[in-house]
C-alpha cells in the first residue's frame, strides 16, 4: 500500500521507540490526514456520484482491513478513530443533504439534474402490456436547471451486482492516486460501457397528461451555411463569347446553375426560363441590360473551376480530411445536442440548408427558381424561458423567441419558393419521434380491433341513395385494399400534377368488364408521391365497378373521378369510425398486417440464416409493392451484380475442387481404415459444407438483389411497418437483429427492440 497510509507501515515497524515524538509526529499528520481526506471526499463525491449505501460498504471494508492490518499500532488506533469520527459527520452530512430519488433507474440528488444522452419525443401512447411501470420521473422547477458538465450515477440495483468486480478498483482510488492520464482512459472506458448498458428507457414512463411536449429545452440553435467566396480573376464568365465581370450576388446565382451544366434538369426549358428570372432579380441594372438571352451565357469556366475542386477534395490527404472530419465533429457536439427535460438528446438537422436552385421532384412548375439564403431574421427559436437562450450570429437578432412546449420543433423558419415552413427537429432516436411512432402503431393496432365492421359499413355505404355515400364508400375500399393515400387539394400550377385516391381524375381510371380472364378489372395510371408512377390493373367487386361506371358517365378526362369527394370530408368520417382513424393509419395497418402474414408463410424453420432473411426481406418487398414504393435500379447495379456473379463462379470452382478431394480421401480411407485417413475425410467433409453454405449465401444475395431491383424496402420498414414485429420474428428465428436494422435504425426502435418478444402479435 502506498500514499498516505504507508507513514503507517514504517511506524509499526519501528516499534515503540520514541513515542513523544512519535505522538508529536501523528497529530501532525492527523491535521494533514484531515486536510487530506478532506478534499479527497469532496473529489470523490465530484467525480463518483455513487450512492450513500454504497459509500457506506467502501468506507467499511477500508476499515476492517486496515484494523487487521494495522492492530498493533498505537498511531493506527488514533487514525481509526478519527476516520471513524470522520464517517460519522459524512453519514450526518449525507441526511442533510437534499433527498436523492430515482429518476430513469438512476439515483440522483433532487436539485442538480443529471444530464443524459439518450433519445426524447413527442404526442401521448398506449401503455405496453410488459411496462405498466409508473413514472421514475417527476417534474419540478428545481429539475430543469441546466448543468453542462453530463453527470452519470451508478443504478442501484447493477450497483449490488457489481460490487465484487468493482472493490479493489475503488478501494485503490480512494487509497492512491492514479496518473492522470490511465485514469482519464479508465474512467472514459467505463462510462462508455455503462452508457451502453443505461440506456434511458422513457417508454416505461408515463407521458405527460397536459399536451405539453416537455418541461425543459435547451440548445445551441442553427448552423447558417458559410458566406459566399467569390471566384477567382482567372475565372470568368462569359456572354455572346465576351468575358464579363459580375457583381457578387448575381455571380452567386450564376455558379448555382454553373454546377448543374451537366445535370438533365439545365436542359429542360421550364427549369432555364425560372432560372433566368430569378438571376435578373440579383443583377444590377448594368447587368441586366446587358444580358437577356440566357442561351448566349457561357458558363463552362466555372464549371470546370468547381470540377477541378472536386476533384481537389477527393485526393486531400490523411490529415486534411482528418481536420474536417475533426471540425465537423465540433460542430456536432456543440449544435447536434439539446438539453430536454434533463437528458442530452441528438438534434437531427441542425445546418440550414445553403441557398441553390429549386429542383422538385418529376416535371415540378418551379423547377429552377432561386432558394434564396435563410438568415438570422427569418428564424424563429423555441426553448424554455429558464434555459439559456441561442444567441445570433453578432450583429443579427432572430426573428423571435418563443417557449412553446405543445410543440417539438427546435427553430422554424419559411422557405420562399413554395411559402412552406421548415423545421429544426430532434434525431429519430429521441424520445419525442419514439413515442410518435409507437403511438402510430398502436392506432394501426386499434383499427385491427374494429376493421371488419368498418369494411361492412363501407360495403353497405355502396348501395346508399345518396351519390356522396357512395363516392365515399368506394374511395375507402380503394384506400383499404390498394393502400392509396388520401389525396390532398393543391394550387393549379404550385405543385406537381401528383394525385391520390380523393383528387383521382376520370383520365387515371379505365374499367375493363373481362379482361385476361378475370372480371371487373379497374386500370390505374397515375402520378403519386413524389411524381412515382402508379399503375396497377386489379379486380374489384362487382358493384364496386358499377359505382365506378356510374361516377364517369358524363364526364371529360380532366373531371374528378370523385366529385362530390374531398379528403376534409373523407378524414371527418374516418374519424366517426375509429379515434385517430386516418387514410395513413389504414397504410400503416395494412402494411404491417401483410408483413405478419407474410413472415409466417414465407419462414421455414429449417432453414439457414442467410434464407431466413431473404424470406423477411421477400415478405418486406411484399408491402413496398402494396404501398408502391419504387425506385430508379442503382447506376451501379450491373456492375455489382456482374461482380456477385463472378463471386458465385469462383465458389462454384472452389467447391467442385472440394467435392473431388472428398472423394480422394473417401477412397484412401477405404483402402487404408486408419485414423489418420478417417480424420481427413471428416476435415475434406466439413470443407466441403463449408463452401456450400458460403455458395448458397452469394446466390441467396444475388436473388435478393436482383428482386430488390426497382423496390424500395427502406420507406416501408421505416415508417410502415410496427418494429415490433421485425423484432419477435428475430428473437423468435435466432436472427440478429443487426441484420434487419442497421446501429441507426436499431436506436430509432430501441423501444420495439426492449419491448417486443418473440410472441408478440400486431
Amino acid at each position: 500500500m502506498s500514499g498516505d497510509y504507508g507513514h503507517g507501515d514504517s511506524q509499526v515497524n519501528s516499534g515503540s521507540k520514541g513515542s513523544e515524538t512519535h505522538k508529536h509526529k501523528d497529530k501532525h499528520k492527523d491535521k494533514e490526514h484531515r486536510h487530506k481526506d478532506h478534499k479527497k471526499d469532496k473529489e470523490r463525491e465530484k467525480l463518483k456520484h455513487s450512492n450513500s449505501e454504497y459509500k457506506e460498504h467502501s468506507e467499511k471494508k477500508h476499515k476492517d482491513r486496515d484494523k487487521l492490518k494495522h492492530s498493533n499500532s498505537s498511531s493506527d488506533k488514533h487514525r481509526e478513530k478519527h476516520k471513524e469520527k470522520r464517517k460519522e459527520e459524512k453519514i450526518k452530512s449525507s441526511h442533510d443533504k437534499p433527498k436523492k430519488e430515482k429518476e430513469n433507474g438512476y439515483v440522483r440528488d433532487a436539485s442538480p439534474p443529471a444530464i443524459k444522452s439518450e433519445p426524447e419525443e413527442d404526442n401521448g401512447f398506449y401503455a405496453s402490456p410488459q411496462h405498466n411501470k409508473t413514472s421514475k420521473r417527476e417534474y419540478n422547477n428545481q429539475e430543469f436547471e441546466c448543468k453542462p458538465k453530463k453527470v452519470k450515477v451508478e443504478h442501484d440495483r447493477k450497483a449490488q451486482k457489481r460490487k465484487h468486480e468493482y472493490e479493489e478498483d475503488e478501494e485503490d482510488e480512494d487509497i492512491k492516486p492514479k496518473k492522470k492520464t490511465k485514469d482519464k482512459r479508465v474512467t472514459e472506458g467505463k462510462k462508455s460501457k455503462k452508457e451502453e448498458e443505461e440506456k434511458w428507457k422513457w417508454w416505461e414512463e408515463e407521458r405527460y397528461t397536459d399536451g405539453s411536449k416537455w418541461r425543459f429545452l435547451e440548445h445551441k440553435g442553427p448552423v447558417f451555411a458559410p458566406p459566399y467566396e467569390p471566384l477567382p480573376d482567372k475565372v470568368r464568365f462569359y456572354y455572346d463569347g465576351k468575358p464579363m465581370k459580375l457583381s457578387a450576388p448575381a455571380e452567386e446565382v450564376a455558379t448555382f446553375f454553373s454546377k448543374m451544366l451537366d445535370h438533365e434538369y439545365t436542359t429542360k426549358d421550364i427549369f432555364r426560363k425560372n432560372f433566368f428570372k430569378d438571376w435578373r432579380k440579383e443583377m444590377t441594372s448594368e447587368e441586366k441590360s446587358k444580358i437577356t438571352d440566357l442561351n448566349k451565357c457561357d458558363f463552362t469556366e466555372m464549371n470546370e473551376y468547381f470540377k477541378a475542386q472536386s476533384e481537389a477534395r477527393k485526393q486531400m490527404s490523411k490529415e486534411e480530411k482528418q481536420k474536417i472530419k475533426e471540425e465537423n465533429e465540433r460542430l456536432v457536439q456543440e449544435y447536434g445536442f439539446c438539453i430536454m427535460d434533463n437528458h442530452k438528446e441528438r438534434i437531427g438537422n441542425f445546418r440550414i440548408e445553403p441557398p441553390g436552385l429549386f429542383r422538385g421532384r418529376g416535371d415540378h412548375p418551379k423547377m429552377g427558381m432561386l432558394k434564396r439564403r435563410i438568415r438570422p431574421e427569418d428564424i424563429i427559436i423555441n426553448c424554455s424561458k429558464d434555459s439559456k437562450h441561442p444567441k445570433p450570429p453578432p450583429g443579427t437578432k432572430w426573428k423571435e423567441v418563443r417557449h412553446d412546449n405543445k410543440v417539438t420543433w427546435l427553430a422554424s423558419w419559411t422557405e420562399n419558393i413554395q411559402g412552406s415552413i421548415k423545421y429544426i427537429m430532434l434525431n429519430p432516436s429521441s424520445r419525442i419521434k419514439g413515442e410518435k411512432d409507437w403511438q402510430k402503431y398502436e392506432t394501426a393496432r386499434r383499427l385491427k380491433k374494429c376493421v371488419d365492421r368498418i369494411r361492412t359499413q363501407y360495403r353497405d355505404d355502396w348501395k346508399s341513395k345518396e351519390m356522396r355515400i357512395r363516392q365515399r364508400a368506394v374511395a375507402l375500399y380503394f384506400i383499404d385494399k390498394l393502400a392509396l393515400r388520401a389525396g390532398n387539394e393543391k394550387e393549379e400550377g404550385e405543385t406537381a400534377d401528383t394525385v391520390g385516391c380523393c383528387s383521382l381524375r376520370v383520365e387515371h381510371v379505365k374499367l375493363y368488364p373481362k379482361m385476361d380472364d378475370q372480371e371487373y378489372v379497374v386500370e390505374f395510371d397515375f402520378l403519386g408521391k413524389d411524381s412515382i408512377r402508379y399503375y396497377n390493373k386489379i379486380p374489384v367487386e362487382k358493384r364496386v365497378f358499377k359505382n365506378l361506371q356510374l361516377f364517369l358517365e358524363n364526364k371529360q378526362p380532366e373531371d374528378d373521378l370523385f366529385d362530390r369527394l374531398n379528403t376534409s370530408i373523407l378524414n371527418k368520417h374516418l374519424q366517426e369510425l375509429m379515434d385517430g382513424l386516418t387514410a395513413k393509419v389504414f397504410r400503416t395497418y395494412n402494411a404491417s398486417i401483410t408483413l405478419q402474414q407474410q413472415l409466417k408463410e414465407l419462414t421455414c424453420p429449417d432453414d439457414s440464416i442467410p434464407a431466413k432473411i431473404l424470406s423477411y426481406n421477400r415478405a418486406n418487398r411484399a408491402v413496398a409493392i402494396l404501398c408502391n414504393h419504387q425506385r430508379a435500379p442503382p447506376k451501379t447495379f450491373e456492375k455489382s451484380m456482374q461482380n456477385l456473379q463472378t463471386k458465385i463462379e469462383e465458389k462454384q470452382n472452389q467447391l467442385s475442387a472440394a467435392r473431388k478431394q472428398l472423394k480422394v480421401a473417401k477412397s484412401d480411407h477405404k483402402a487404408s481404415h486408419d485414423d489418420k485417413s478417417k480424420k481427413a475425410v471428416e476435415v475434406k467433409r466439413k470443407a466441403v459444407q463449408r463452401i456450400e453454405e458460403q455458395l448458397m449465401k452469394l446466390q441467396v444475395q444475388a436473388t435478393d438483389r436482383e428482386e430488390n431491383k426497382q423496390i424500395a424496402l427502406g420507406t416501408s420498414k421505416l415508417n410502415y411497418l410496427d418494429p415490433r414485429i421485425s423484432v419477435a420474428w428475430c428473437k423468435k428465428w435466432g436472427v440478429g437483429i443487426e441484420k434487419i436494422y442497421n446501429k441507426t435504425q436499431r436506436e430509432k426502435f430501441a423501444w420495439a427492440i426492449d419491448m417486443a418478444e418473440k410472441d408478440y402479435e400486431f
